[in-house]
């Protein structure tokens, strides 16, 4: 073989590598090879590509990486019509009914005539679109439009993976083919999370995010988006014996290699329908992806063309709605709910609407960014969703039937003290969320304020669990933590599923707890920031509870490892009289432990190093590496920064490995930390 063939040769074999892994990955959903090695194949067809340009065919991966900018979308005219379907706006099992006594009626069937077979699919929420296949080759791709002329937006949907440049197997010299672009929830919200983090504007939904997607003149923008496809149906054909049912027709662009939805079925009369309907509605919230109805196909397509169309619609189809899951409606003013740990969360009062099958008159808002950035006001006109049983939550404010200049809403002018205990409301600056001051006080936070303080690392009351604490409060035997050490045999062997040997136990737990450590306690206040290596410095530099009480900014800064916004969350803590009050009613309680002077930081080689332990180690727990750590003087903490001096890494470390390499910081497995440890010991 020649030099050239040979390169040739490879062209090709590269191709059909990519197209098959693109196919595993994105239709059969079994990645085949990791993303790097994906990556390694597709530069050298690139490499190949680059060097020897008449290598390159119609059909070839590296297309996917788009083109220059287009000034305009150039007109299609589609060979046979894109025409869409009649809508069944009764969502109950009546809908189905009434569309197959339709067909029936069509087809001059009578009562004691067989059940008419019927093909079930998704209605998904994207945007039509038409794909031309010639030879098996994808030639062309045009929108919907007016059904009879849509644009052509090729170059865009050569970005989209799950769509197969090349058809598998021997395809017809004409083969259109009509699906849906959409974007999956999960990527949809993580392409949200990059246009805010890069200051661009986010979208409101999936669908209008592909659709702005594949309507972008420059293809690089495209290509960016991360876009799915499914299949359902025909365009033109040429020269292809075309199965006899629409089912058949799914199974065959499948074999051609496109993605077709999993969710379908063959099902036959009014009953299969309605229960399809149903079955799918249980479903809907679980699928990554949108949808808002189901679709009826009668499945012969003999007895399609016997029906034919009525008004551009075919009567051989309906599409079988969902309750809506938006609404529009008028946002009378934005109040807050506490929640567990102290988040204010705001929440839309609505003008009652009736959205996702109830009538809604609250929706979350989420927090303060979140309005900021959708621009919500009161008195807008908003548009509201509900999906299945998530809370309904405010998408965005129909800004075009905003009457005069509303104000924007400041979650802390609006509430600087707890509507629930009248602490002071706090916002740290690199925080999204609103926070009640009154850990220990507050009624809201009562639940997870006591859950905190029982824990293992804390106060440690074993047998002060959630069932427990929620009996406990919910009954009012239990207010804070005070009340605690103040409970009796008789108030626990009462509780449900309690008994006098259980309530015997957590009492002897409850008194045992009495004597503890001051770095337990601090960590036990659930002071916001304060994990529990803060709460050991604070309680090694203070000494006594006294000093940390009394200590301002300057002198929390003077810790190690404690910076302006811990300091911050300590003081705000302690500056609540409600907060102190507990303190103190705990001392008088009896809970105690052995204070004395501020303790020296323990020197050493590893005195002041920073340690961040992430993966799985082969024979040390996370704790264990911990105490093995802080016994020769080292730190652990939780994330890795600048200050950070060692990563200990063991397996399926994640993105802390990732952040340290990045850093260069100091890398050891569990084997170089032992030897870290000796060489100190």
């Amino acid at each position: 073989m020649t030099a050239d063939g040979a390169l040739a040769a490879r062209a090709a074999e590269l191709r059909a590598e990519l197209v098959r892994h693109d196919h595993a990955y994105y239709v059969l959903d079994a990645p085949t090879v990791p993303d790097a090695e994906y990556d390694r194949l597709f530069r050298e067809l690139q490499t190949l590509e680059r060097d020897h340009p008449e290598l390159r065919e119609p059909d070839s991966p590296t297309l996917r990486v788009g083109g220059k900018p287009l000034p305009q979308f150039a007109s299609v005219r589609h060979r046979v019509p894109m025409l869409s379907i009649r809508t069944e706006t009764d969502t109950e099992a009546s809908g189905a009914v009434a569309f197959d006594a339709r067909v029936r009626r069509e087809l001059g069937l009578d009562e004691g005539d067989a059940a008419v077979e019927y093909a079930a699919e998704l209605k998904f929420d994207g945007l039509a679109i038409n794909l031309r296949y010639e030879h098996g080759v994808l030639i062309q791709a045009a929108t919907r439009g007016d059904g009879e002329t849509g644009e052509d937006v090729t170059h865009n949907i050569r970005t989209v993976r799950a769509i197969p440049l090349r058809l598998l197997g021997i395809a017809p010299p004409v083969l259109e083919v009509r699906g849906e672009v959409y974007m999956r929830r999960d990527d949809f919200e993580q392409l949200n999370r990059r246009q805010q983090a890069a200051g661009e504007k986010v979208f409101v939904n999936p669908r209008n995010a592909a659709a702005g997607s594949i309507r972008q003149l420059d293809p690089a923008i495209a290509r960016q988006r991360p876009l799915s496809f499914f299949a359902y149906g025909l365009g033109e054909t040429v020269d292809w014996a075309v199965p006899d049912t629409h089912a058949g027709v799914l199974d065959a662009l499948a074999a051609f290699g496109l993605p077709v939805c999993e969710h379908r079925a063959v099902l036959r009369g009014a009953e299969g329908l309605a229960q399809f309907h149903a079955q799918v509605g249980v479903l809907r919230e679980r699928l990554p992806f949108d949808i808002d109805g189901v679709v009826y196909k009668v499945n012969r397509r003999a007895l399609q063309a016997q029906l034919g169309f009525v008004t551009r619609e075919p009567r051989w189809a309906v599409a079988h709605k969902y309750p809506a899951q938006e609404a529009v409606t008028q946002l009378r003013d934005i109040e807050v709910q506490v929640g567990r740990t102290g988040a204010l969360t705001p929440v839309a009062r609505l003008e009652p609407v009736f959205v996702g099958g109830v009538t809604v008159t609250n929706a979350t808002l989420h927090n303060q960014d979140e309005i900021d950035r959708k621009d919500v006001r009161i008195g807008d006109w908003v548009i509201v969703r509900r999906a299945g049983d998530v809370i309904p939550e405010v998408v965005a404010p129909v800004v075009e039937r905003r009457t005069g200049e509303l104000p924007r809403f400041n979650l802390i002018e609006r509430f600087p003290h707890c509507p629930v205990c009248g602490s002071h409301v706090v916002r740290g600056e690199d925080e999204a969320v609103a926070r009640c001051t009154g850990g220990l006080y507050c009624p809201a936070q009562r639940k997870q304020a006591l859950l905190h303080f029982a824990g293992r690392k804390a106060m440690d009351i074993d047998g002060l669990g959630d069932k427990l604490v929620d009996q406990l409060v919910d009954v009012g035997i239990v207010k804070s933590p005070v009340d605690i050490y103040k409970l009796g045999i008789l108030a626990l062997a009462n509780l449900e599923r309690m008994g006098e040997k259980s309530a015997q136990n957590l009492l002897a737990a409850i008194h045992k707890s009495r004597h503890t450590t001051l770095a337990r306690f601090i960590f036990a206040l659930g002071i916001r920031n304060v994990g529990e290596t803060t709460a050991r410095d604070l309680a090694r530099h203070f000494g006594k509870l006294d000093a940390l009480l009394d200590a301002d900014a300057e002198a929390l800064l003077q810790v190690p490892d404690v910076g302006p916004i811990v300091a911050r969350s300590i003081i705000e803590f302690f500056g609540e009289d409600h907060n102190r009050e507990v303190i103190e009613q705990l001392r008088a309680a009896g809970v105690h432990w052995d204070e004395g002077e501020p303790v020296r930081a323990p020197s050493g080689e590893l005195a002041g190093k920073t340690f961040v332990l992430t993966g799985t180690l082969p024979t040390l727990s996370r704790d264990q590496a911990k105490a093995l750590i802080e016994a020769q003087g080292g730190k652990v903490a939780g994330s890795v920064s600048k200050k950070t001096d060692y990563v200990v890494a063991g397996e399926e470390a994640g993105s802390k490995l990732v952040k340290a390499e990045e850093l260069g910081i100091t890398i050891v497995d569990e084997a170089g930390l032992q030897a870290l440890l000796q060489t100190v010991a």
